[in-house]
C-alpha cells in the first residue's frame, strides 16, 4: 500500500497495513483519514485540557463562555441555541449552565417572549475569565499544529470545511 509522501510511518499506517486485506482500496484512504482525525482530535483535546488545568478552567467551560462571547453585544443565547452550537444534549446544557452560573460566570432567566425558553447571559466575570485563558488555548493549538506549513494548513482547512458543509450544511 502507498503510504503517501511521508518518509516515516505513523501508528495509523501500521493499522491500515493490518486491515488492508479486508477492505477495497478506495475505502482504505477514508479509513486512514478517519483514524488520523480521531487521533489528532483526541491529542488536541488532551493537550489543551492539560494546559488549561493549572488555570482552574475546563475546556468545556471555555467553549461555552466563548459561544456567549461570540453571540453579539448582549452575550446572550437561548439554551437551545447553545445546545445546537455546542452539539450537546439539553441535559448536558442544563448541567453545564448550572455549574457556570454557580461560578458567577453567567446567568439564566426565562425568555420574556417565550416562557418555555431559557436565556443564558455571560456576566462580566465570565467574560473576564474567558479572556484571561483564551491565549493559553490558542498557544496550545498553535504549538500542536505548527509542524504543518501555513499553506498546508489552509488546504487542510479548505478540505475539512468542504466535508463539514456536506455533512452539516452551511453556517
Amino acid at each position: 500500500m502507498d503510504q503517501g509522501s511521508a518518509e516515516q510511518q505513523d501508528y495509523v499506517d501500521r493499522l491500515i497495513e493490518a486491515i488492508t486485506y479486508a477492505h477495497e482500496p478506495e475505502v482504505i484512504g477514508a479509513k486512514a483519514l478517519a483514524y488520523r482525525l480521531r487521533r489528532l482530535a483526541h491529542r488536541l483535546e488532551t493537550d489543551i485540557k492539560r494546559e488549561l488545568a493549572p488555570h482552574g478552567i475546563e475546556l468545556w467551560e471555555l467553549e461555552l463562555l466563548a459561544c456567549l462571547i461570540r453571540s453579539g453585544p448582549d452575550h446572550r443565547l437561548s439554551a437551545g441555541q447553545l445546545m445546537a452550537q455546542l452539539q450537546l444534549t439539553s441535559g448536558a446544557i442544563t448541567n453545564r449552565v448550572a455549574r457556570l452560573e454557580g461560578n458567577g460566570w453567567l446567568t439564566r432567566e426565562l425568555d420574556p417572549n417565550d416562557r418555555r425558553s431559557v436565556l443564558v447571559t455571560l456576566t462580566p466575570a465570565g467574560h473576564e475569565r474567558a479572556v484571561e485563558v483564551f491565549a493559553i488555548k490558542t498557544d496550545a493549538e498553535f504549538s500542536l499544529l505548527s509542524s504543518i506549513p501555513a499553506d498546508a494548513q489552509r488546504r487542510i482547512n479548505d478540505d475539512l470545511r468542504t466535508v463539514l458543509i456536506a455533512l452539516e450544511g452551511p453556517a
